[in-house]
């Protein structure tokens, strides 16, 4: 029985229990023996009574609005849910089917890949260059790519991946390697043969790259940086018989904005139908501060050099290079002040081998060759690049400068004598300005022409 005397404002109990309606309740003075007798009235505190239907109403409202909140709040974590749930497709991985190139049917990137990936390989060589400060030879090492050409083992690649190397590796996709014997190459056109003994190796498809147009799509295989070996990079052509110069030497290009970076050299660039149209061959580098360049790729034309190719893997170099049998230079308007010229361009004409092609149509030490064919000759170089549009046995019209006056002679090529292709560089006709650099050009006149123009 809670009955705190301090506690005005509370609820009795009667010793049976129950409870004591508000009634009931008395002034305690009223009660006989209290020890509350003389204690001052307290006016009672009655009970309120309870609007039980009110409490009702508003625990109904109460659980309805839980309830709608935990609704709303379902359904917003749901929607939450929704946006940071990971989807996971149920789509099959796609099987690339291996095709047969035909030249008739158009594939996929990812067919093309397949098609011919197994006849790509990747090449490490190792060679020799010089000796350091203790007389000791210092070992080098390079990486490139190339292509299977027949199934007995001939690889083609370009020239300067293989120049001077002492060990060639060919790597295969499957991870075979095999020691690689050099062929031939030549140096002027960037192209070289190696031979790997092995039989039944899956052979690439030759293309014709007279057929590639701007915007045709192409795709380059290969080995970049040496290490990434056998990936694909995709672009279109963005010039055909693009002219550039590679260190000095003058070259017909496929030019492509296919990914190319080093070791892809001598890597296939194949067409849309799985032919390969081309050997890359550079990445372009601006000449004056030599930073790359992205988006500029190239690749030597298959067609320019296929006969090229053949005729090494069965000689051991080009037998049908056109070979002209002059030392020349690129003339210069110095040279035209000194010697009295009326010209100041062209190919100067420093001497003539005896029976060679150019013996043979007429030519003599003084002349000027400004025009081969319909093309001008302004420089060495362009001598350089027309000269790579014929073969040995082709006739030329050469117009040369002679007495002050043009003329015409016919030039037949001959081909590049076999002891000179060991050494492509040391051909008298492409590098006559360097050995004729530091010389007075008077002394250089009076000693052809024993002062004829005095």
């Amino acid at each position: 029985m809670y009955n705190d005397e301090k506690n005005l404002y509370h609820y009795t109990y009667r010793k049976d229990g129950s409870e004591q309606s508000g009634e009931n309740l008395v002034n305690p003075q009223s009660v006989p023996g209290s020890d509350n007798e003389h204690r001052e009235n307290v006016q009672e505190m009655k009970p309120v009574k309870k609007n039980r239907l009110g409490m009702k109403i508003a625990a109904l409202c109460l659980c309805c609005a839980l309830l709608g909140g935990a609704v709303g709040g379902g359904v917003a974590w749901m929607a939450g849910g929704s946006s940071t749930s990971i989807s996971v497709s149920s789509r099959p991985a796609t099987e690339v089917a291996i095709k047969t190139v035909d030249g008739k049917t158009e594939m996929t990137d990812a067919e093309v890949y397949a098609a011919n990936v197994n006849s790509v390989v990747s090449i490490n060589t190792t060679g020799t260059a010089g000796t350091n400060f203790f007389g000791q030879p210092v070992q080098t090492a390079s990486a490139g790519s190339g292509f299977v050409l027949t199934k007995d083992g001939y690889i083609v690649t370009n020239y300067h991946v293989v120049e001077g190397a002492d060990t060639v590796t060919v790597t295969m996709y499957n991870g075979d390697e095999y020691d690689a014997k050099y062929v031939g190459g030549d140096e002027d056109y960037d192209i070289a043969v190696i031979k790997v003994e092995a039989e039944d190796l899956q052979a690439v498809t030759v293309g014709d790259s007279d057929t590639l147009n701007v915007g045709d799509h192409v795709l380059a295989v290969g080995n970049p940086l040496g290490e990434l070996t056998f990936s694909m990079s995709g672009g279109m052509v963005s010039s055909v018989n693009r002219a550039i110069n590679v260190s000095g030497t003058p070259f017909n290009m496929i030019q492509t904005d296919a990914s190319i970076n080093p070791g892809n050299s001598g890597g296939p660039l194949f067409n849309s139908y799985g032919e390969v149209v081309g050997i890359v061959s550079a990445k372009y580098s601006s000449a004056s501060n030599e930073e790359s360049v992205e988006g500029l790729g190239f690749a030597i034309p298959i067609n320019d050099v296929i006969a090229m190719i053949q005729d090494i893997m069965t000689n051991g170099y080009v037998t049908n290079k056109p070979y002209l049998g002059i030392t020349g230079g690129s003339m210069t308007e110095q040279m035209a002040a000194q010697f009295r010229y009326d010209i100041d361009s062209g190919v100067f004409v420093y001497s003539v081998e005896e029976g060679g092609a150019a013996d043979k149509a007429g030519l003599q030490m003084g002349d000027v060759i400004v025009k081969v064919g319909d093309k001008d000759i302004t420089s060495m170089e362009d001598l350089n690049v027309v000269k790579k549009q014929y073969s040995a046995g082709d006739t030329a019209t050469f117009t040369v400068y002679r007495d002050g006056q043009e003329m015409t002679v016919e030039v037949t090529w001959d081909a590049v004598p076999a002891q000179e292709q060991t050494d492509t560089s040391a051909q008298a006709e492409q590098n006559a300005d360097d050995s004729y650099e530091g010389m007075d050009p008077y002394d250089l006149f009076d000693y052809f022409f024993g002062g004829r123009y005095n």
